[in-house]
């Protein structure tokens, strides 16, 4: 859990710079040189630090590297470095049951730490901690020895009163310490309201935090009250500072004729937008023609560079959200409306600012030539993905008038993506079938069903497009030096795959790969999965043993798509690394000077870590919301019957997975027929002891409902 709204704490600052005064680079290596702490004196002796001005930018440098973790300030106000002093930075991770980890920045061991040390922390916190010896399972064990940077302003959390004392339990179970508010500080909350408090005082060892309530939510199962948790726990911002929606409404509701001019006129080309039926952002059109012995493929891309230009409010605030947050009923933007559904958006028969990307394919779904192009288009259409499944099946665009320009492009769009999906399938890009499900609302905004939405042709072609448009925006930029994002996914790690293997030979599934798998292994393992009772779990499986993917400045290829060169370009409205390289595209575009590029190598690996976080932030987020709303509908289901599948074997019971809206609970092992079990964690399976009775992944059961704990996110079923 992160900050809500600080006012800026953590938005990123222009940094004091003197050249007279030592770099961290030269404080660092002249204590690598002396080999001990040193005080400040010394430091100004030995570095023949001369002038006042010289002195302090010094004092305030070295205050700096110990906010950082450069440094160590010890009893003596010595400082020294902490790789001397065996200390490890790194960030804490916080279990449920009182103990945590520092995970270290150089990517080392973990560190694991006692529930007592942990009552100086809360999750997040980057510390420095002291490595103390080995527990009894042969783990690195340590104690907190400075907090570098508290990642926890607020808390969000149900408030309890009792006995003339206050609390609030939080709601993230990773913070796992209540905080104390004094009943002066209340603001009115009532008992079981879910609040959110400030933290006046941090932890430590001997006292538990201690807060204020600053804003009183309401019930945690009122409708709506879903995604309003999830927005403070995440600590995702959701109000715009002053004077950001004012500087995108400046620009109006429609393009100037000067923004138009020097820019390529695709106006009469029969771009279309394809787009679920609820989506407001039109971010990407698309246009083919078939020539000869291969297309013609146009991906035009929303402009949003031109308006939003680094280091104006627009930019620091794009910046700070990195990316937009989509929850099942609301849409928190990375850019104002006036930008992102308004004058970037690709709206039908208005001219519209883009950045096209021009391809020349051949009949193998090889891209032979490419190009980019600053460009003024105008969209002929806005079509949903089921209109155009519809179409391709029937040849009927429904609810829309059938302009040739319109159909010839749906119809060569198609022939190509059938030669896009051979080639995808010949370089054995990994294809993760699944179903996603969405919620039904009644009008007080309660969950009142789930509908499951499963992707068909006219997702996978707009899928295949942008991934050729990403794929040749990585291209070109690799021809330069310009510093830009790309977006790395490694393949599986060592623990996860020995997981997966395991699992697999349990389901009966010889997995095709030796020591390091190649995305086609998987493939190969989904295509032997597909038909199976069990395939869902086995692609749930599949998915969870892959690397996270993240955005870094050095290109790495993505494993999963089974790419050597990859990059975010599609979706500048609601993507901060998109729009940073559409930046990189124009400066190309114009022949500008690396020396007059707007980022530094530095300053971009900055960015993308920033980026990377936050996009998996708002992942979280968004999950947590699902989970929340699926708890919130199977609350009013208690004592109903649905048909499951076995998803998990624990010593303490089995997670089924209902086939209705993929929901997850727990069947007790106090549940089961009465006997003593026996779990196997190897072949994933519980054995009763009298009966034989086995239970094991995979297993079809049916389940009643039998309680809800919306607070937790935990369902109990029982056998039926």
């Amino acid at each position: 859990m992160t900050n809500t709204r600080s006012g800026g704490k953590n938005r990123p600052g222009a940094r004091n710079i003197d050249a007279s005064a030592p770099t961290r680079e030269q404080i660092t290596a002249m204590l690598e040189q002396r080999g001990r702490p040193m005080q400040r004196r010394d430091i100004v002796a030995a570095l023949e630090v001369k002038s006042e001005d010289s002195r302090e930018i010094l004092r305030r440098r070295l205050q700096a590297m110990v906010r950082d973790g450069q440094l160590i300030k010890n009893r003596r106000n010595a400082f020294g470095l902490p790789a001397r002093m065996d200390l490890v930075k790194g960030r804490v991770s916080a279990h449920k049951d009182g103990f945590g980890f520092v995970i270290p920045d150089d990517g080392g061991a973990d560190l694991y730490i006692s529930p007592r040390e942990m009552r100086k922390v809360l999750n997040g916190d980057r510390v420095l901690a002291g490595v103390t010896g080995t527990d009894r399972q042969g783990r690195r064990e340590g104690m907190i020895a400075d907090v570098l940077e508290r990642a926890n302003e607020n808390i969000v959390g149900r408030f309890v009163e009792e006995n003339g004392i206050a609390l609030v339990v939080p709601d993230d179970p990773r913070i796992n310490q209540d905080l104390m508010v004094p009943l002066a500080d209340t603001a009115g909350a009532r008992p079981g309201q879910v609040v959110v408090a400030a933290i006046v005082t941090e932890p430590t060892e001997h006292q538990p935090p201690v807060g204020r309530i600053i804003e009183v939510l309401g019930q945690s199962g009122a409708p709506g009250m879903a995604t309003e948790i999830a927005i403070r726990s995440h600590g995702l911002p959701f109000e715009w500072p002053d004077g950001v929606e004012a500087a995108a409404e400046a620009f109006g509701d429609s393009v100037p004729e000067a923004m138009k001019t020097g820019r390529k006129d695709l106006r009469d080309l029969p771009l279309v937008t394809i787009d679920g039926a609820d989506a407001r952002d039109f971010d990407d059109a698309v246009y083919a023609r078939r020539q000869g012995n291969g297309w013609r493929l146009v991906v035009a891309i929303a402009e949003v560079s031109a308006y939003v230009v680094p280091a104006g409010a627009l930019d620091e605030e794009a910046r700070y959200r990195s990316t937009s947050v989509y929850f099942p009923n609301r849409v928190i933007p990375m850019l104002p409306e006036a930008l992102s559904n308004g004058l970037c958006s690709l709206k039908p028969a208005l001219d519209r600012l883009c950045l096209a990307c021009e391809m020349s394919i051949n009949d193998q779904g090889v891209v032979k030539r490419s190009g980019f192009v600053a460009a003024v288009m105008k969209s002929s259409a806005r079509l949903t993905y089921s209109q155009v499944s519809e179409y391709f099946e029937n040849g009927v665009l429904k609810h829309h008038q059938n302009t040739r320009g319109v159909t010839r492009n749906l119809d060569d769009l198609q022939s190509l993506y059938k030669a896009l999906r051979a080639a995808r399938l010949k370089r054995g890009a990994i294809d993760f079938e699944s179903i996603e499900y969405g919620f039904h609302f009644d009008q007080r905004g309660a969950v009142t069903g789930l509908v499951g939405r499963e992707r068909n042709d006219a997702h996978k072609l707009i899928e295949e497009c942008m991934i050729l448009a990403n794929v040749e925006a990585a291209r070109f930029l690799l021809r330069h030096t310009l510093p830009a994002p790309y977006r790395v996914h490694a393949s599986p790690p060592e623990g996860k795959l020995e997981a997966l293997t395991q699992f697999l030979q349990g389901q009966g599934i010889r997995p095709p790969w030796r020591d390091n798998p190649a995305p086609k292994d998987f493939e190969t393992v989904v295509e032997r999965a597909r038909g199976r009772p069990d395939e869902h779990l086995i692609m749930a499986v599949l998915l969870r043993s892959q690397s996270l993917a993240a955005y870094q400045p050095g290109n790495e290829g993505h494993f999963g798509l089974a790419l050597k060169a990859y990059t975010h370009f599609t979706s500048p409205i609601r993507r901060y690394p998109d729009l940073l390289v559409h930046r990189a595209i124009h400066h190309l575009l114009v022949r500008g000077k690396t020396s007059d590029y707007a980022y530094t190598e530095a300053a971009m690996s900055e960015l993308c870590a920033q980026c990377s976080h936050n996009a998996r932030r708002a992942e979280d987020a968004e999950r947590d919301v699902v989970d929340r709303l699926k708890c919130a509908y199977l609350e009013t289901r208690i004592g109903e019957e649905f048909d499951g599948m076995v998803s998990g074997v624990t010593s303490f019971g089995l997670f089924v997975e209902l086939d209705y809206g993929r929901i997850s609970g727990l069947v007790h092992v106090t549940g089961l027929p009465n006997d003593y079990y026996h779990f196997d964690p190897v072949a994933h399976r519980m054995t009763g002891e009298r009966r034989g009775q086995v239970f094991q992944l995979a297993d079809r059961l049916k389940v009643r409902v039998a309680a809800v704990n919306l607070d937790e996110r935990k369902i109990d079923f029982e056998l039926v």
